[in-house]
């Protein structure tokens, strides 16, 4: 069904806003993304980083009139709240967990019910546009989140009824695979940095916008490091539990876990997931699930290449 027209709730997450005259500016100096980038009809994936480095978050952000919109987990957002409060004290800004004012629908090659709503979105990857106070935005090809008012959530989620299947969270979490997007979730929070959820590569990372939280580990490995641990897409035989994000996978080769699950869905006929490994144990091959005795991952392939040069640029 991931490949079909469908619509689901995206319950998952919640909403992060950052509301005043200086929203863009202090956000500028705290996330990995370049928000001189963004714009009415352009938005972007992004991370914030602790000074070491690791992920506290990922999210999908939004700019508005008065500020800006962060979609993530919806467990880490009063953590990154919290944090970012430290930083916010003597910044025109303020800082929300806004996730009760929104509804977010998800949907998948359903373009023509988002034409019926008024919506003219264009195909590119980060493109936003807006209609009677929704917005929504092209997250991957053919993938789009539609954002609600919470006022305007139950009528429009009739309307999307009317006009395309519903489905559950799970064949969205599909398409995501899919799409090589990772996510950081509660069990994951601090554990990766930027380039091993392969960020730089779509789009989340910019080594142009000058110093954030975390900056000088995530350029210093970009330009000089050599990341040995990256995001791969794997598949494991559905007759096999779905493992949760954070479960170690393990090479025989290897005393030690070499990598962890990011996120995981169930296909048709396996389960889906995207892993942290690192690149030897992909090279061996024959990596296994929970424990080293587990059941046995085959590799897929990511719609994307790692380009170095071209990431640069951003």
């Amino acid at each position: 069904m991931a490949d079909s027209a469908f619509f689901c709730t995206l319950s998952h997450e919640g909403v992060l806003a950052v509301i005043g005259a200086d929203a863009s500016k202090f956000l500028q100096g705290q996330l990995t993304c370049n928000l001189n980038y963004l714009s009415e009809t352009r938005s972007s994936l992004g991370a914030r980083c602790t000074q070491k480095g690791r992920m506290q978050s990922s999210f999908r952000i939004v700019l508005e009139p008065q500020g800006c919109f962060l979609a993530m987990a919806r467990e880490l957002v009063e953590p990154q709240l919290a944090d970012l409060k430290k930083y916010a004290v003597f910044s025109k800004s303020k800082l929300t967990d806004d996730s009760d004012n929104w509804v977010r629908f998800g949907l998948n090659q359903a373009d023509a019910a988002l034409q019926n709503l008024g919506i003219e979105l264009p195909a590119e990857t980060d493109s936003v546009a807006r209609a009677n106070s929704l917005i929504a935005i092209r997250v991957s090809e053919g993938r789009a989140e539609l954002w609600a008012p919470a006022e305007q959530a139950e009528p429009l989620h009739q309307q999307l009824k009317a006009l395309v299947p519903e489905a559950d969270i799970n064949q969205w979490m599909l398409g995501q695979i899919h799409a090589g997007i990772g996510q950081v979730m509660p069990q994951t929070r601090e554990l990766f940095i930027p380039q091993m959820l392969n960020l730089q590569a779509v789009g989340g990372v910019s080594f142009k916008k000058g110093c954030y939280t975390g900056q000088e580990i995530v350029a210093r490995m970009q330009y000089l490091g050599k990341l040995k641990r990256r995001l791969y897409r794997l598949s494991l035989e559905s007759n096999h539990p779905q493992p949760k994000p954070g479960t170690p996978l393990f090479s025989p080769t290897h005393s030690s876990a070499v990598g962890e699950v990011v996120i995981a869905a169930q296909a048709s006929d396996s389960i889906e997931l995207l892993a942290v490994l690192t690149a030897e144990a992909v090279e061996v091959g024959n990596i296994q699930v929970g424990d080293p005795q587990g059941p046995k991952l085959s590799l897929l392939d990511l719609p994307y290449q790692l380009d170095r040069d071209r990431e640069i640029q951003r």
